[in-house]
């Protein structure tokens, strides 16, 4: 009977061994649990930043308040719709709305006036079933408490004028002439609005203004002229 006898270079894992493969384990295991929760927080980064990407947008929106006015005066003879009027706020108290406006109203000479060098980013557009206006004028004034800019923030309220013709502040509503079509010139007035391809705003007429401001939804606004025309109108 023979015996095999084993080689001394080969042994069995020491301890030193085990405790080496068992801290390679932990390691790979810390590294894989580490890549996992750093992918989790990332995805949960970016699902709070759409959530409040969203709710930003949500809170930037405008809210109309109160009574929509609409004011006439004579193209040529005829009764028309020359401006609307309405009172906004912001929807949610978060982030304000930026309203600096393209134009202003001196109430003399011709207005609406233009604003020079105004870099205004909320527009408002025009639609009937006559005619769309993309970028029409308008002006706001704020009203009640406000600091003081043209940034509509919280608990502050601003009068929004659309201007869809020029009006002749030297003469009454009722004067034939007082209001008329926009031409742009340098004598006053706006562009953007009415010019005479478009058909005027007469009674029974029904309109939709827009308010896109740069962040947010937008605000329609759909009104009708009652069949009786007068200087100062409630719209519904």
């Amino acid at each position: 009977m023979s015996y095999t006898s084993r080689p001394q270079h080969q042994r069995g894992i020491t301890g030193l061994e085990t405790a080496i493969i068992l801290i390679a384990f932990v390691l790979v295991g810390s590294v894989f649990a580490f890549t996992v929760l750093s992918s989790g927080v990332q995805a949960s980064g970016q699902s709070r930043t759409q959530v409040q990407t969203s709710l930003r947008d949500i809170q930037n929106t405008l809210s109309l308040r109160g009574a929509t006015i609409g004011f006439a005066a004579r193209l040529g003879s005829a009764d028309v719709l020359y401006k609307v009027s309405f009172t906004v706020t912001t929807a949610m108290p978060n982030e304000g709305v930026d309203l600096t406006p393209p134009y202003t109203a001196g109430d003399t000479g011709v207005d609406p006036d233009a604003v020079a060098g105004a870099q205004y980013v909320t527009v408002i557009s025009y639609l009937d079933k006559d005619q769309y206006l993309s970028d029409i004028p308008w002006s706001v004034r704020f009203v009640g408490s406000n600091n003081g800019d043209k940034v509509l923030d919280r608990d502050e309220v601003a009068e929004i004028t659309v201007w869809l013709l020029d009006r002749d502040m030297a003469k009454a509503v009722t004067e034939d002439d007082s209001v008329a079509y926009m031409n742009g010139t340098t004598d006053g007035g706006g562009a953007g609005g009415f010019t005479s391809t478009n058909t005027p705003v007469v009674r029974g007429k029904e309109f939709t203004l827009e308010i896109r401001p740069p962040k947010g939804q937008v605000t329609s606004l759909n009104r009708t002229i009652p069949d009786s025309v007068t200087a100062v109108m409630d719209l519904r």
